[in-house]
């Protein structure tokens, strides 16, 4: 204990002698937008000039199409690459869209990637490998000054490390775009055999593009956006060249070229490369948060959930949610209870403990489902499923089986949906930038809809509140139904750890 104590007086005393680079100097760029004669400005004009004033929107529910439609966009991208992620895992699939961003940049692209720097521990090599091509510039947002002790900065800058870039697009040529749930990496994008994350994302052409390449800038340009030159070491030569033949020998893997044959022969990625994609039209915005909130100076009424409010409205009938770390927070309830009274229809899908991988964020939900219930907000927590088991009904169009929900997504009244990055929980409104898409579709919003009225119901334990105030969970399992007294799949030790987190006044930082 002493030691411990020691350490952390030693790196508080060494906060005063590290601080951030000056931005003084530093190179502003911004979005091409005339991109009209690219391959994808042509694919994309005559369906845009056919639907004046909406946007062209393909929901990616399936993991292998999410990666698909990363890996095509870089593929086509002929003179940009804008790509902003908050976690970029150095694995299969990471490592596979790093040597398209490559690629890209070896046939004169320019890419602009932008990474929040709280999950990029052990990349910092990669980072400045990809940032020596004369075409590839890398920026950190909220970056750690101390590489290889990071606990050093949110002792000394909790205030800024504490606040992280949550926002995922992934943009070619200002013409196309892919935008929702998903980070970089092998859970996400149906690669890894012990984890599957269920999420959504969205591609996107036609004017909200424009608004997605113009945000990026915001960000890129943003005062929490530091190039990795300001931070670390150049990268050797021996190093790059190291780099890339570790690159190479994972592309030649097994492993690799048949994930990658799995994508190329499907469906999705054929119609993709054949101009064939059946895009639903709508109108659609991008809501997104001011940069500054990353610093904490983010102004009145500039906060994603003000203009998710403001874009979307207050519903009258319904409302379907789905959020894998659902923090409704005392106030939260009592608008939930507010629209309950009102005879709005509220359904919630959020991970049970048994499958969320942050048991602290449960914490903050478990200790208002009562309230929710007694307000007839209905409450179904996602089983987790075993990647490998014989697919399942789940909430995604693909049907797959999954470990774990990651979906960020919700529909209101039938008629418009929210697809994008905000959890909804304090951190996403109050601390970490985010952004995402409002839609006008009734078509997507039925689809949410229908997936509480059948799929999730089978893939989910409901919560249900019994005549002595108790609760407990329903399970289906084909035609019968199963009762659990206690939360299924979990120990006595996770459910006293959860029990007690929820007694602690932490739910600002979930």
């Amino acid at each position: 204990m002493n030691h411990i104590a020691a350490l952390c007086l030693l790196v508080v005393l060494l906060g005063g002698c590290v601080g951030l680079p000056p931005q003084d100097g530093r190179a502003v760029s911004s979005a091409d937008l005339d991109t009209g004669a690219t391959l994808l400005g042509r694919a994309v004009a005559p369906l845009a000039a056919a639907n004046p004033g909406k946007s062209g929107i393909f929901p990616l529910a399936d993991a292998h199409n999410a990666f698909a439609a990363r890996a095509a966009l870089a593929r086509a991208a002929e003179r940009t690459l804008d790509i902003q992620y908050y976690i970029w895992r150095n694995d299969m699939t990471g490592s596979l869209l790093f040597g398209a961003l490559r690629r890209a940049a070896d046939r004169g692209v320019r890419v602009r990637l932008l990474l929040d720097d709280n999950n990029t521990s052990g990349l910092d090599a990669t980072l400045a490998a990809l940032d020596a091509h004369r075409n590839i510039e890398v920026r950190l947002f909220n970056p750690f000054v101390v590489r290889s002790m990071r606990v050093h900065g949110f002792l000394t800058d909790f205030g800024r490390a504490n606040r992280r870039m949550h926002n995922k697009s992934f943009t070619a040529d200002s013409q196309a775009t892919v935008v929702g749930g998903r980070n970089i990496g092998d859970a996400y994008f149906g690669a890894d055999g012990h984890m599957l994350f269920a999420d959504l994302d969205v591609m996107a052409v036609g004017p909200v593009v424009t608004e997605v390449a113009r945000d990026f800038d915001r960000y890129w340009n943003s005062h929490s956006s530091y190039g990795v030159g300001q931070l670390l070491p150049p990268a050797s030569q021996q190093s790059i060249d190291q780099l890339a033949a570790a690159a190479g020998a994972l592309e030649r893997s097994d492993p690799a070229l048949g994930y990658v044959r799995t994508i190329g022969d499907a469906a999705f990625f054929n119609d993709l490369a054949a101009g064939k994609l059946a895009f639903e039209w709508a109108v659609t915005r991008m809501v997104s948060d001011d940069p500054a909130k990353g610093l904490g100076k983010a102004r009145p009424g500039t906060l994603i959930l003000d203009k998710i409010r403001e874009t979307m409205g207050q519903p009258v009938a319904e409302l379907n949610l789905i959020s894998p770390y659902f923090v409704p927070t005392g106030a939260g309830v009592e608008a939930f209870e507010a629209m309950a009274g009102k005879g709005v229809r509220i359904r919630v899908l959020t991970n049970a403990l048994e499958a969320t991988d942050v048991a602290a964020v449960h914490s903050g939900y478990a200790k208002y489902r009562k309230r929710l219930l007694e307000a007839g907000v209905a409450l179904y927590e996602l089983r987790r499923l075993s990647p490998n088991a014989p697919a399942r009904p789940g909430i995604g169009a693909s049907g797959s089986s999954a470990s774990s929900l990651h979906s960020k997504t919700f529909a209101i009244d039938r008629t418009r949906v929210f697809v994008g990055s905000f959890n909804f929980d304090p951190r996403s409104a109050r601390l970490n930038t985010e952004m995402g898409f409002v839609i006008d579709s009734p078509g997507m919003a039925g689809r949410i809809a229908g997936a509480f009225d059948e799929r999730i119901p089978a893939a989910a334990y409901e919560v249900r509140l019994a005549a002595d105030g108790k609760l407990y969970w329903q399970e289906r399992r084909g035609q019968t139904s199963v009762r659990h007294a206690v939360e299924p799949g979990t120990s006595f030790g996770q459910r006293a750890a959860v029990w007690f987190l929820s007694l602690l006044p932490i739910d600002w930082l979930l």
